[in-house]
């Protein structure tokens, strides 16, 4: 049964990465994969990402208030 579990915990982490820690005062660029345009000419026209901007407040790992 511990092999077992050990070769599950062995598979399940090779997909996850290490989580990247962001500071107050970082600067960022955000995918605009999932924006909502209201005039958008055409999606291979539009940026891929837009930004810098600055990181305000971390909220948790993969939350930060710009």
């Amino acid at each position: 049964m511990k092999r077992v579990q050990e070769e599950m915990k062995w598979q399940a982490d090779k997909e996850r990465k290490e989580v990247e820690v962001w500071k107050i005062g970082d600067r960022v660029m955000l995918s605009t994969k999932d924006l909502v345009f209201k005039e958008r000419l055409a999606k291979k026209l539009v940026d891929q990402y837009v930004g810098p901007y600055t990181i305000d407040e971390v909220i948790s790992t993969n939350v930060v208030k710009l």
